[in-house]
């Protein structure tokens, strides 16, 4: 059998180990030793596993996500995700759907120090859903904005994702977590006009409450000043160039974590907890990107990304169309599966092929703008059917809400998500305008 043809089998196979439950990070190991035994036996194989994990996590860089999961950890635990709540609440709550609007601010806000599009939306939904199905807010639409809201985490800086994508592709952190934040910041602009524009349609979907003074709203913003600091100081001294990004997610997460320590709700028990919690999703992480170095091995020896590559030239594809065809395959992909597997699968086979095209950009903004726009779409994939991670999480603390309810209530904010996505995709420099301006 031809190597190319074993690569391409490989991903079926890899989809039926995912759907009868395997562990992707199991699922991948098992296809890629499997592959590279039948392609050059038993020997590179062991080679592989003798060396590769050493090489793996002794890299410098993979450090960080440890670090901004304990940060977000401590941050959850801190109450931090409840105190932006009540001050986006505080400011936006008078209006028309204003509490489902700041709940969406809050994400953001929480996504800021958090990096996880999972834990956001967990977090965000103990704290705002209760509050939304209180004041009267419809299922379809709290549970929604709520579910769309929870994908910021993995888009605006920091991002546990995006670290992955810069170390597979040896691109500079810092300059993939600038590029991120206009997106970031469209992302949530949207989803606050989605929300507008739904409850003028669905006009019980979103009542108002009664306007907060400013003297109470200034009172609430004296329990988030200290997030707005950790964040300034965190990324602020990354971009002057005071320390690395390892070091800014160190510096995170010991603020975070004082500030956890001097909360009265804080105990042993929690600290227990956000330690148990972080050492568990670093191995889970890092068990996935074991599997996909054997995986990706594997796949290099098929010469499968050499091929698309040849494809490509020989039939003179546009480049627009090749990435075109991509983003459509990761919308599909994002019905089936979560962000990170994308990531670790398709990067490696996809990003030889995307450097290889001229879209009038340096090699460097070619790979962000990429990046970019390949997180904008896997965020898509959390809130698409059938699987959706974010719209189950948020849907099982609703209880009362069906989940085809949920469903609907993120359509709107799917349009806004399609509306951005073809933005970034025709007008690179959207993207590109800060590394333009700070590098």
């Amino acid at each position: 059998m031809e190597k190319y043809i074993l690569g391409i089998v490989a991903f079926p196979i890899l989809f039926s180990l995912l759907a009868v439950r395997v562990p992707i990070g199991l699922a991948m190991l098992i296809v890629g030793s499997v592959g590279t035994i039948l392609i050059s036996g038993w020997l590179p194989i062991m080679s592989l596993a003798k060396t590769s994990a050493w090489h793996l996590f002794s890299n410098y860089s993979l450090s960080v996500i440890p670090l901004f999961l304990l940060m977000g950890n401590f941050a959850s635990k801190a109450g931090m995700s409840e105190a932006l709540f009540k001050f986006a609440g505080a400011c936006l709550g008078h209006k028309k759907g204003g509490v489902a609007m700041a709940a969406v601010g809050a994400c953001a806000g929480f996504g800021a120090i958090c990096g996880s599009s999972l834990a956001t939306a967990a977090t965000m939904g103990k704290v705002a859903l209760p509050e939304l199905r209180r004041l009267g807010y419809s299922g379809a639409l709290s549970t929604g904005a709520l579910a769309a809201g929870g994908t910021l985490g993995i888009l605006i800086p920091p991002s546990v994702i995006l670290i992955i994508y810069s170390i597979l592709t040896e691109q500079n952190i810092a300059k993939m977590f600038l590029c991120a934040f206009i997106p970031g910041i469209l992302a949530a602009l949207g989803y606050i006009i989605a929300i507008s524009i739904y409850v003028r349609i669905n006009k019980d979907a979103g009542p108002t409450k009664k306007r907060i003074p400013w003297k109470a709203r200034f009172s609430l913003f004296k329990n988030i000043w200290h997030i707005i600091l950790i964040f300034i100081v965190m990324i602020g001294g990354i971009y002057l160039g005071l320390f690395t990004p390892t070091e800014g997610a160190a510096i995170g997460a010991a603020g975070t974590g004082l500030i956890a320590v001097t909360n009265k709700s804080f105990n042993l028990k929690s600290f227990i907890e956000v330690i148990e919690s972080t050492a568990v999703t670093t191995g889970m992480i890092f068990f996935v990107i074991l599997g996909a170095e054997f995986f990706n091995s594997f796949i290099a020896l098929t010469q499968l990304p050499n091929l698309l590559t040849e494809f490509s030239t020989e039939n003179n594809l546009k480049p627009l169309l090749v990435v075109a065809l991509i983003m459509i395959l990761y919308l599909i992909l994002g019905c089936l599966m979560d962000s990170l597997a994308m990531i670790l699968l398709t990067i490696p086979v996809f990003f030889p092929l995307i450097m290889s095209l001229d879209f009038g950009l340096s090699p460097e903004e070619t790979a962000i703008w990429f990046g970019i726009l390949t997180l904008v779409v896997v965020e898509v994939g959390l809130i698409t059917p059938p699987v959706g991670l974010n719209v189950f999480i948020i849907n099982k603390m609703a209880k009362d809400v069906p989940i085809i309810e949920t469903f609907k209530g993120v359509i709107p904010f799917l349009m806004s998500d399609i509306i951005r996505i073809i933005l970034l995709f025709i007008f690179p420099s959207i993207t590109l305008i800060m590394l333009r301006v700070f590098y």
